[in-house]
């Protein structure tokens, strides 16, 4: 569920820091005008309902919620690559992934390897080992197969400043529906662009950009969402992404 909260200016600070703490949130973005917080919520739909119909609406901080479900994910941060690699390094640093049978249900070694990876995802088959009470030799027999299996994945967190990419934008689109799922597609499959997904609600699609700066992000907008039977279009410049996967919640 993507969660859109209005709050009061100078509470702003105390209600991420709320929302980060929850472990069923691992996405929130602060608006550059300071007054809006987007939030992606992963939870059972019992605890939606809390959050979404008791909690936040009883905050006097907050002035309005606005919750719209994912209905479909055409691509998420996972399949972003900037495609800086040529074809013989991307070969070089794609794990072996060939087909070693069904994996059984996870061991009770898996859970552990899962919890202290989840931790910290670049800690070494030997510590790994260490704290886990296995041998090593266990531990990375262990991991290649989870690897394999996919039942293991990572993922690397990018700052996209260092990659010259300075204007963060959540973009919120209607789209008709009959053109839905091209214009999900077709965005999925810019470079430019590291989240898309159909919502509940009146912007029906909503896509996640990182550009270099403001004249690409009108050139996006003018040019490239332009052939997509777009018909409405809100656009929220990121000011602070303050937590996202794999980052450290300042």
């Amino acid at each position: 569920m993507v969660l859109r909260i209005k709050v009061l200016r100078g509470k702003l600070d105390t209600i991420t820091a709320a929302l980060a703490a929850r472990s069923d949130i691992p996405y929130i973005d602060m608006s550059a005008g300071g007054d809006e917080i987007t939030a992606v919520l992963s939870a059972a739909a019992g605890h939606h309902s809390r959050l979404v119909f008791r909690q936040l609406p009883a905050t006097s901080a907050i002035t309005s919620v606005s919750a719209q479900t994912v209905l479909h994910v055409y691509a998420d941060a996972t399949d972003w690559r900037l495609d800086a690699l040529t074809e013989t390094e991307r070969r070089e640093l794609t794990p072996d992934t060939a087909p070693s049978g069904p994996l059984a249900g996870p061991s009770p070694l898996d859970r552990d390897l899962a919890d202290l990876l989840r931790d910290d995802a670049r800690i070494t088959a030997a510590a790994l080992a260490a704290r886990t009470g296995h041998p090593e030799s266990t531990v990375r027999r262990r991991l290649a197969a989870l690897l394999r299996g996919r039942a293991l994945l990572t993922h690397v967190a990018v700052d996209p400043r260092r990659l010259e990419r300075d204007v963060d934008a959540n973009l919120y689109l209607q789209v008709p529906p009959a053109h839905l799922d091209a214009a999900g597609r077709a965005l999925a499959a810019h470079r430019a662009v590291h989240g898309v997904v159909a919502l509940t609600g009146p912007a029906n699609l909503s896509a996640a950009v990182w550009l270099s700066d403001l004249e690409a992000l009108h050139g996006f907008i003018t040019q490239d969402l332009a052939p997509l039977s777009v018909t409405a279009i809100e656009t929220v410049l990121v000011g602070h992404a303050v937590k996202r996967p794999g980052s450290t919640v300042a």
